[in-house]
């Protein structure tokens, strides 16, 4: 079940993993204002921001379908023990994308491989809202651009699989996904000073470090 502190942890980890973020999707943010005028800063802003609220719309969906799959796990099974082990995944997930943020381990790369034969098929349907011309195309893109392959998400995901129901898992994903929004934002306002500074590797040490920090604390309550 998702608790207050589960929301603000997932949030967190949105935030935190902007250095990664900012690998993944920062050349699609910076393209966003390749198609506009190039004085027309409203114009910028509203497609900035519609094309983040496709992209966690799509998230929100991806955490409901996950969460769904968990509630019919425990509710067909009714056994208690199968919605702890889902949280025991989650939490090992965490410490996996924590080593994955600081570079200390990869072994989240090979996940987003599997992902990449989904990529392959959605890609091109996103390549057709190029390039960016208003709110609406960038909206649609983002929808697109949400199903990207990325350890980042699918750890969260798994972690969507232990909330409950399809509304916990959507919720858990939306607080994820507002949280990556502050670095998406930013990236778009100041895409090159930005990506130097996430790139650092202390701001990936110490966000990985923060997230390890969170799948410990995890484990410890299924443990204590």
């Amino acid at each position: 079940m998702l608790t207050d502190v589960s929301l603000l942890s997932a949030f967190l980890v949105g935030l935190l993993g902007g250095v990664h973020c900012v690998g993944m999707c920062g050349g699609i943010v910076t393209a966003l204002s390749l198609g506009l005028p190039p004085d027309d800063r409203t114009a910028r802003w509203r497609c900035q921001l519609s094309y983040n609220l496709g992209r966690i719309l799509s998230y929100s969906l991806a955490g409901a379908l996950f969460g769904g799959i968990g509630w019919l796990a425990g509710h067909w099974s009714g056994i208690h023990q199968i919605q702890l082990a889902l949280q025991g995944l989650a939490a090992l997930f965490m410490i996996a994308l924590g080593l994955y943020l600081g570079g200390w381990w990869m072994g989240l790369t090979r996940i987003e491989q599997l992902g990449g034969q989904v990529w392959k098929r959605l890609e091109p349907l996103g390549r057709r809202f190029l390039p960016v011309r208003g709110a609406g195309q960038a909206l649609a893109l983002g929808a697109i651009w949400g199903w990207l392959p990325c350890g980042l998400v699918y750890s969260v995901l798994v972690w969507a699989i232990a909330a409950g129901s399809p509304a916990q898992g959507a919720m858990l994903l939306l607080s994820f996904g507002l949280g990556t929004l502050p670095n998406l934002l930013l990236m778009g306002a100041a895409a090159e000073r930005l990506a130097a500074r996430v790139r650092e590797p202390l701001a990936r040490r110490l966000a990985g470090l923060l997230v390890t920090g969170f799948g410990l604390y995890s484990l410890y309550r299924l443990i204590a």
